[in-house]
Protein backbone atom coordinates (compact mmCIF):
# COMPACT_ATOMS: atom_id res chain seq x y z
CA UNK A 1 0.00 0.00 0.00
CA UNK A 2 1.08 3.56 -1.05
CA UNK A 3 1.47 6.16 1.31
CA UNK A 4 1.47 9.82 0.47
CA UNK A 5 5.03 10.73 1.42
CA UNK A 6 7.75 13.00 -0.51
CA UNK A 7 9.08 10.78 -2.55
CA UNK A 8 12.16 13.26 -2.78
CA UNK A 9 12.78 12.98 1.04
CA UNK A 10 14.63 10.15 3.14
CA UNK A 11 13.81 11.20 5.95
CA UNK A 12 10.98 13.14 7.40
CA UNK A 13 10.65 16.01 9.81
CA UNK A 14 7.97 15.67 12.46
CA UNK A 15 5.17 17.81 11.07
CA UNK A 16 5.60 16.06 8.01
CA UNK A 17 4.98 12.91 9.79
CA UNK A 18 1.95 14.36 11.29
CA UNK A 19 0.46 15.50 8.26
CA UNK A 20 1.11 11.70 6.81
CA UNK A 21 -0.70 9.91 9.86
CA UNK A 22 -3.12 12.61 10.30
CA UNK A 23 -1.70 12.48 14.23
CA UNK A 24 -0.62 15.42 16.81
CA UNK A 25 2.59 16.31 17.51
CA UNK A 26 2.28 14.88 21.00
CA UNK A 27 1.27 11.71 19.57
CA UNK A 28 4.16 10.81 17.06
CA UNK A 29 6.49 12.07 19.84
CA UNK A 30 4.70 9.19 21.83
CA UNK A 31 5.19 6.67 19.23
CA UNK A 32 8.72 7.40 19.08
CA UNK A 33 9.39 7.60 22.96
CA UNK A 34 7.96 3.87 23.04
CA UNK A 35 10.14 3.59 20.09
CA UNK A 36 7.41 2.03 18.17
CA UNK A 37 8.06 4.90 15.08
CA UNK A 38 12.16 5.07 14.72
CA UNK A 39 13.79 7.98 14.51
CA UNK A 40 17.00 9.50 14.16
CA UNK A 41 18.45 12.69 15.89
CA UNK A 42 20.67 15.18 14.26
CA UNK A 43 21.98 17.78 16.49
CA UNK A 44 18.68 19.12 17.84
CA UNK A 45 16.75 17.88 14.55
CA UNK A 46 14.51 14.87 15.07
CA UNK A 47 14.20 13.01 11.82
CA UNK A 48 12.04 10.10 11.01
CA UNK A 49 13.79 7.65 8.15
CA UNK A 50 10.64 6.99 5.51
CA UNK A 51 11.06 3.52 5.37
CA UNK A 52 10.61 3.36 9.10
CA UNK A 53 7.37 5.44 8.25
CA UNK A 54 6.47 2.45 5.67
CA UNK A 55 7.45 -0.26 8.55
CA UNK A 56 5.20 1.35 10.91
CA UNK A 57 1.97 1.69 8.38
CA UNK A 58 2.69 -1.86 7.16
CA UNK A 59 2.69 -3.23 11.00
CA UNK A 60 -0.18 -1.27 11.88
CA UNK A 61 -2.19 -2.64 9.01
CA UNK A 62 -1.11 -6.20 9.49
CA UNK A 63 -2.16 -5.91 13.67
CA UNK A 64 -5.59 -4.22 12.37
CA UNK A 65 -6.15 -7.64 9.59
Amino acid sequence: MSTALPTTHRALKVPEVMEALGLSRFKVYDLIRSNELKSIKIGRCRRVPADSLRSFIDSQLEEAA
